[in-house]
């Protein structure tokens, strides 16, 4: 019952809110571009903001460089970019922590909390020129893949000088109201302050939070979007498995909620991907999406948007944890990354490198491929994460060279896949 109320409710929102194109642009706004590809690749992707891009979007050499050099991984020949929101971030009082984006760009939305949309605030998928926070126009593309709910299967952390110790929402209020994800706040229909890592075992909260997503896509469909993902997990593909059958019970496209893609984060733990088992992980993570691929053939893939590494020692169960306690301290390391050493013989451009191996080889059993878009974590000891930035100053760095050179073998691997497919 909730979800035919929903449905019926988010009709009226666009009835009401939308009642001009000028007030909502329909779906097809003259400056949308066509998209045809029904399997399609996102490629390399960045979060964080992009050193090099000015406001007038003139680009420096080296971030030209970088968007030329990995632009090529994606069937639209595009970088693609998000940042837990509908838009990228300009209103920041920091002009340098702009997040502006040129031409080359695809950005992808997300629904970073578990209510429903606003209609009116989701700029038209595929268009360009959309409007930014401070009034201005975006050149870039906006995407049509709408991103579910940012981490609801852990309880997470408050963000800021408490991170992996403040862990309720009673404690988080004294440090900015920031969390890690959605899984941190109670949620309306849904009993206790965290209710969401274990929704599936309360039907209640399980209607309310689908309700409200079959709201949110509904919304997202009328804006001109193809494809949804489930919520982006921090670990758990078994939870995004569950909203998968729920969500896809009744068709397996946006009409009735169905997601295409499973969103996922990861995360190593302290510069020992090898010792704490930050390969193994994600290699297990990548079997269990290319197992619910078979299972589910409609999923088109994964889309891996937030990698990095936790400046921390901790473990798959628990991926939350206190910044600087581990075997390699950021504060003790150069430019606070992971250092040389055996396991990362060329630091953190290691580990991009081997990320990148498993991505590449990751298959299902018909040979389709598991990852459909990676984005590096391109901040500095955000979220508990190292120096995990590709530039040093607008010069790229070892990670950033590393990036494009992994890039392109992805390109190319994919390009031969085609081919044989042909």
């Amino acid at each position: 019952m909730l979800v035919l109320c929903c449905l019926a409710a988010v009709t009226a929102l666009v009835l009401e809110g939308c009642g001009t194109t000028t007030d909502c642009p329909v779906v097809d706004d003259p400056k949308k571009t066509p998209v045809d590809d029904e399997d399609p690749m996102w490629g390399c992707g960045l979060l964080g903001v992009i050193p090099g891009i000015s406001s007038d979007f003139t680009v420096s050499a080296d971030t030209a460089r970088l968007i030329e050099g990995i632009k090529g991984s994606s069937s639209y020949n595009k970088v693609n970019y998000w940042n837990w929101n509908f838009v990228p971030d300009v209103v920041d009082a920091d002009a340098n922590k702009r997040q502006y984006l040129t031409k080359d760009f695809l950005f992808m939305p997300e629904m970073w909390g578990q209510g429903a949309a606003n209609v009116v605030a989701i700029p038209p998928a595929d268009s360009t020129n959309f409007k930014l926070g401070d009034g201005s126009d975006s050149p870039a593309t906006m995407a049509n893949v709408f991103m579910g709910s940012n981490e609801p299967d852990i309880y997470g952390s408050c963000m800021g000088a408490a991170f992996g110790e403040c862990l309720l929402p009673t404690c988080c209020w004294q440090y900015g109201n920031i969390a890690t994800g959605v899984g941190f706040w109670p949620l309306a229909g849904c009993a206790g302050d965290q209710p969401l890592p274990k929704m599936w075992e309360s039907p209640e909260c399980i209607d309310s939070v689908m309700g409200q997503w079959k709201m949110t896509a509904a919304a997202a469909k009328y804006r001109g979007y193809k494809y949804l993902s489930t919520p982006l997990v921090a670990f758990n593909i078994s939870y995004a498995e569950q909203f998968i059958k729920q969500a896809c019970s009744e068709c397996t496209t946006i009409e009735c909620g169905c997601p295409q893609y499973v969103g996922f984060h990861f995360y190593a733990y302290d510069c020992q991907p090898v010792a704490l088992g930050g390969y193994d992980g994600f290699q297990a993570r990548l079997d269990e999406v290319a197992d619910v691929m078979d299972r589910y053939p409609f999923i088109k893939g994964a889309i891996v948007n937030e990698v990095g590494m936790l400046n921390c020692q901790s473990s798959y169960q628990n991926p939350i944890c206190v910044p600087d306690n581990g075997k390699y301290p950021a504060s003790q390391q150069p430019n606070n990354a992971c250092p040389v050493t055996e396991e990362l013989p060329k630091g953190m451009a290691s580990y991009v490198e081997k990320l990148f191996d498993m991505v590449i080889a990751a298959k299902t059993k018909d040979g389709r491929a598991v990852v459909k878009a990676f984005s590096w974590f391109m901040l500095d000891k955000v979220g508990g994460t190292y120096n995990q930035q590709i530039f040093d100053g607008t010069v790229l760095n070892s990670v950033g060279e590393e990036y494009i050179s992994s890039c392109q073998r992805w390109e190319k691997a994919t390009a031969a896949q085609r081919m044989m497919d042909f």
